[in-house]
């Protein structure tokens, strides 16, 4: 049997007072089940059993994206969850609700796409009406977009948000029709619970924290590494370089950060910036790019320079199919996800908010890291 790719479950402090064996012991209805998309070829760590699926009846776009086990996760003792009461809304019935998702970014990027589908697939196996929108990466028009599509009358709003700022005109007008808003993978910057009920995503502090380890296994902890900084402006660049330098600094302080430059989680874009790199900084031993787009165009770049696999070691963070098979081919040493696939949880949260019962208001999704161990067979999983 082949190695599995590793978890890194990302749980909250609830799961400490689960008695052995068992999972905290909260009524049904005061948690909500994540249901992670993960494939269905990802197994348990106990027995090789597939992890369970929920896919019967549904399309491929269903299959591919919204498979995968569950995971409870309740607030943390002494910290409140967010209930229609204490956000000041109404129940809602959400078989009857029309859903909207305000996409941030061009479908190109193979997270983007897969996080869609997931929407897609959930909405559509709920029997639920959902309206689409997708910003082009222009924040501007995301803002147009959740505009529009509270004019068009949604009951309930999923938003995967550009930027972190800037969000207050959509917040007031949602708040004043009494639209729930869930966000997706990336925060904004207002106050859960009170201008929108709870953020899904991953811990990207602990995403950058994982991308060091490998870095630091990649070089022996010595050396000078580059950051390819995501876009400015969100917390998911901030948080992954933060994660990333803190554990640097604490587990290998000859290890040395000497170029950060935005690559603005674009492949062109990271491939330019490494051609800078590789001109001033010759000699680097390793580059961090904050997503696998900036990382294969980190590729494209040593390869340009006439570099070979393994030259420059290179992490990435997201977990798309290209770059767990930039593993296999050993131009990139690590891979850790960044789980796309937000639809079955997204759901499930509005479901249960919209019933009257507590969700969390902040919402951790579990992630995979791939390494040149198990990336032949995390090609299976990967987006």
């Amino acid at each position: 049997m082949k190695p599995h790719a590793r978890r890194h479950t990302v749980r909250t402090a609830a799961d400490a007072s689960a008695a052995p064996g068992g999972r905290p012991g909260v009524p049904r209805r005061s948690r909500v089940l994540l249901a992670l998309g993960l494939s269905a070829s990802l197994v348990l760590a106990a027995g090789c059993a597939k992890s369970e699926s929920d896919g019967s009846g549904s399309d491929s776009a269903s299959d591919s994206a919204d498979q995968g086990g569950q995971v409870a996760v309740e607030p943390s003792p002494g910290a409140k969850g967010c209930t229609i009461d204490s956000y000041g809304g109404e129940e809602i019935d959400l078989a009857n609700a029309t859903v909207g998702f305000s996409q941030s970014e061009k479908e190109a990027n193979p997270f983007r796409i897969a996080e869609t589908a997931s929407i897609k697939a959930e909405a559509k196996k709920r029997g639920v009406k959902l309206l689409t929108a997708n910003a082009q990466s222009q924040f501007s028009k995301q803002i147009s977009d959740v505009q529009d599509l509270i004019a068009k009358g949604v009951d309930l709003l999923v938003i995967a948000p550009l930027n972190s700022d800037g969000w207050g005109p959509v917040l007031k007008s949602a708040a004043a029709r009494k639209i729930p808003i869930v966000t997706v993978d990336r925060q904004i910057n207002a106050e859960a619970c009170k201008d929108y009920v709870s953020f899904i995503g991953s811990d990207f502090v602990a995403q950058g924290g994982h991308a060091a380890d490998q870095m630091i296994k990649a070089t022996g902890g010595k050396g000078e590494v580059a950051i390819l900084l995501g876009s400015p402006g969100n917390n998911v660049t901030t948080e992954r370089t933060k994660g990333f330098k803190d554990r640097i600094k604490e587990k290998a302080p000859e290890l040395k950060v000497v170029f950060e430059q935005t690559g603005e989680f674009a492949r062109e874009k990271g491939q330019q910036v490494t051609e800078q790199l590789i001109q001033s900084r010759p000699g680097v031993d390793g580059v961090y790019a904050e997503n696998d787009e900036m990382g294969l165009g980190a590729v494209n770049a040593l390869k340009g320079a006439g570099k070979k696999a393994g030259d420059v070691k290179i992490v990435t963070v997201d977990g798309t199919k290209n770059a767990v098979q930039g593993i296999v081919d050993k131009w990139i040493y690590g891979v850790v996800e960044s789980n796309p696939r937000f639809g079955p949880l997204a759901f499930q949260t509005l479901e249960t908010f919209t019933e009257g019962d507590e969700v969390g208001r902040s919402i951790l999704i579990e992630d995979t890291i791939y390494t040149r161990d198990n990336a032949e067979d995390g090609l299976s999983r990967a987006y």
